[in-house]
């Protein structure tokens, strides 16, 4: 009987002020897509949901940097990233933003059920003004040297170059980021998450059996908890974001770090409200079967494994009356490490990137994607290199995957139209159909322990195998002589393409739905993703989702019948030209 477990995808929030860009893909979405189409396939009952984070202080940088308002730079990049999304195959339930009135009421809700429950309090604190621009500064305003590793650099709420969490006024020879001014310091009182009287049951929680969490995530967590949480604020003196709910506080904003990460929330029930449905976001939420993946970056590890999770169980049963029932924490949180750029970071400043809609107008979804889980930075950095994405692409995709089911098809499609009847088998027949049939086994174990770029690896595998069966078999020297032993052959030979398409489908999903249809199918296998604007509460917003229910329960090896007609064979790939190299080192100026 097939599974149907509850399955949250949730993907990182990207901060609505520029293009994303390769090593976002290879970071978090690439590998939430390929989790999320795996458990589809399976049968599993997949929510998979994220959004732009509107109110980053980075969206505001950018309004201030160029002379608009906030509302332009994110409506601006938000509309850039459901055209990306969409156009990359990231199968979202739903793609939202931060600036809705669902979100606005969650991330309210939350805080005041952590005031109610006792986890927050007020506090004085000292914070960076400017006198020149004549208001207290965001953290991601001031810039200085880190005082754990003496970058110059570092922002005044983490360091880009050693990832440490900072504290503003620990920066040394800190300057304003908009003007170069030297700000001052100034009294001003906020909201604290009293991350103390919360720090035991987050070590318990972390504590608890995770054998299959990556260990660089795990230690870097444990090891930060073991260390002593401290209260953290999580308002703002700023007029950008979401009014904190109490009354003398309404010009105070909540702080982006805390309410971002509510968004998985808010978005699971914007994605109920929108099937109609609104509590079926608690089977994900409060169903303790349920399990909760959240895909982001390495510099994102503390707030998913530690201050997410101390929200959540300061929260409780929020919208949910049951006091045995409580919110799911985190199953697991995958966090990939960096992609760099052929050998450097990714870096806006430097011009050294390569933006997915910049990308996406000169190569193919399926080749990008493919190129991405090859090289994804699971365990550690890893690197994309233009001569490796052309070898890979011709070598792999192309001369691998590509030709073997092109040949296939098109030597069927000619001979015979549709699936041939197939004789007797013998023992090259069978092992090569067992040993497809253990890929289901095989490939879906790797996908479900998110071991991505492995998972990959034994679908290849399991390609070649397929082509040294054709060179055994040789139809088209068999045809020659017996149409029958040919016809045998290339049932053989279709069954195991069929099933490659499904193990190869969580990566390739627009080849493989171009082979589905090539093998005569008339369903889909994932449905299409469209953008649209929904009311909801308040204003009308855009978001991307499916435009159905996509198809599921298709992880299994099952097979072609004789006599189905196939459709006119089209090559599923492209092979790249060596110039390509040289044309895109060029573009990076190198």
């Amino acid at each position: 009987m097939t599974e149907n477990k509850k399955i949250l995808v949730a993907v990182a929030w990207p901060y609505a002020n520029g293009d994303l860009h390769v090593g976002h893909l290879a970071g978090a979405y690439l590998p939430a897509d390929i989790f999320a189409r795996y458990h589809r396939l399976k049968g599993n009952d997949v929510l998979m949901v994220s959004g732009s984070d509107t109110h980053g202080t980075p969206v505001s940088l950018r309004a201030d940097q160029e002379g608009v308002t906030y509302r332009e730079i994110y409506e601006r990049f938000h509309q850039r990233f459901l055209e990306t999304q969409r156009d990359i195959g990231i199968s979202y339930d739903l793609f939202t933003h931060t600036d809705t009135a669902n979100h606005h009421r969650v991330s309210q809700d939350l805080f005041l059920a952590l005031l109610e429950h006792g986890y927050l309090y007020t506090e004085r604190q000292e914070q960076y003004y400017s006198e020149t621009l004549g208001r207290f500064l965001p953290d991601r305003y001031v810039e200085g040297i880190c005082p754990h590793c003496n970058y110059a650099e570092a922002r005044g709420d983490q360091c880009d170059n050693c990832g440490k969490i900072l504290d503003a006024l620990e920066l040394g020879n800190p300057r304003c980021k908009i003007d170069g001014s030297v700000p001052v310091v100034r009294e001003t009182e906020h909201f604290f998450l009293d991350l103390p009287k919360l720090e035991p049951e987050v070590a318990v929680y972390l504590a608890e059996d995770k054998e299959d969490w990556r260990p660089s995530v795990l230690n870097f967590s444990r090891n930060y908890v073991q260390g002593g949480l401290r209260s953290r604020p999580i308002t703002r003196d700023i007029d950008w974001g979401i009014p904190v709910p109490v009354v003398g506080y309404e010009q105070k904003r909540l702080y982006v770090w805390f309410e971002a990460v509510i968004g998985y929330l808010s978005a699971s029930i914007e994605a109920s409200a929108l099937r109609g449905d609104p509590d079926m976001w608690k089977d994900w939420w409060y169903d303790p079967s349920a399990e909760t993946y959240y895909f982001i970056g390495k510099d994102n590890i503390v707030f998913h494994t530690i201050m997410w999770p101390a929200e959540l169980i300061g929260a409780e049963r929020l919208y949910e009356e049951d006091e045995t029932r409580h919110f799911n924490l985190p199953t697991d949180v995958p966090a990939n490490e960096f992609m760099n750029l052929a050998g450097a970071q990714f870096s806006k400043s430097r011009g050294h990137m390569v933006t997915l809609p910049d990308l996406l107008s000169r190569y193919d979804s399926d080749a990008v994607r493919f190129y991405v889980t090859v090289v994804m930075p699971e365990t550690s950095d890893s690197e994309f290199y233009w001569d490796d994405f052309v070898q890979r692409n011709n070598g792999e995709l192309v001369g691998v995957w590509g030709n073997l089911a092109n040949r296939v098809l098109s030597f069927t499609y000619r001979h015979f139209e549709q699936v041939p009847e197939p004789g007797e088998f013998n023992d090259v027949d069978t092992a090569l159909m067992e040993r497809i049939e253990d890929g289901f086994d095989t490939v879906g174990g790797l996908l479900a322990a998110r071991r991505f770029r492995a998972a990959l690896s034994e679908g290849l595998t399991l390609a070649r195998e397929a082509n040294r069966y054709l060179e055994v078999k040789s139809p088209w020297t068999q045809i020659k002589t017996d149409l029958g032993a040919a016809g045998t052959s290339l049932f053989v030979a279709l069954q195991a393409i069929n099933a490659l398409k499904i193990l190869l489908a969580p990566f390739l999903p627009f080849s493989a739905e171009l082979l589905h249809r090539m093998l005569g199918f008339d369903r889909t296998l994932f449905g299409e993703q469209v953008i649209e604007e929904v009311a909801g509460e308040g204003a009308p917003h855009k978001v991307l989702r499916y435009s159905a229910a996509p198809a599921s329960g298709q992880w299994a090896f099952e097979m072609l019948p004789a006599g189905q007609a196939l459709q006119t064979p089209q090559p599923l790939f492209q092979k790249l030209d060596a110039r390509v190299v040289e044309e895109e080192l060029a573009r990076l100026g190198e």
